[in-house]
């Protein structure tokens, strides 16, 4: 299984970027339990998450609640992150992590390669 992330950039503060990410090689036969955006600064700490099994749940880090959107396309096995209204201190590397159950390894954590965006004027 592989986490394609994409669009990561340079913003102005205020602006807005989508993030999208794609998981890929799951065979025909799987379940995604949980996806997710984390960003790397100090340390890795969560910004949203879909908890997908037993009906959906989303949470969010504090400073991203009013202003970030997380959402899934199951169908296309994608997760997005939509930020809205946003400032210098959300530069960081993003991360994506989906939870994915196949019968030949049970449920593991896969993460996806980074995408930096950069909030500046």
């Amino acid at each position: 299984v592989q986490l394609q992330a994409y669009g990561g950039g340079l913003v102005q503060p205020g602006g807005s970027l989508r993030l999208s990410c794609t998981a890929s090689g799951t065979g025909n036969f799987f379940r995604i339990n949980s996806m997710g955006w984390y960003r790397e600064g100090d340390q890795r700490e969560m910004v949203a998450q879909i908890i997908t099994t037993g009906g959906d749940r989303t949470t969010y880090a504090p400073d991203a609640k009013e202003r970030f959107t997380i959402s899934k396309d199951i169908a296309k096995n994608t997760v997005y992150l939509q930020m809205n209204n946003m400032k210098p201190e959300d530069s960081a590397v993003y991360l994506c992590a989906q939870n994915i159950w196949t019968p030949e390894r049970g449920s593991v954590g896969y993460w996806g390669q980074g995408t930096l965006v950069t909030v500046s004027s």
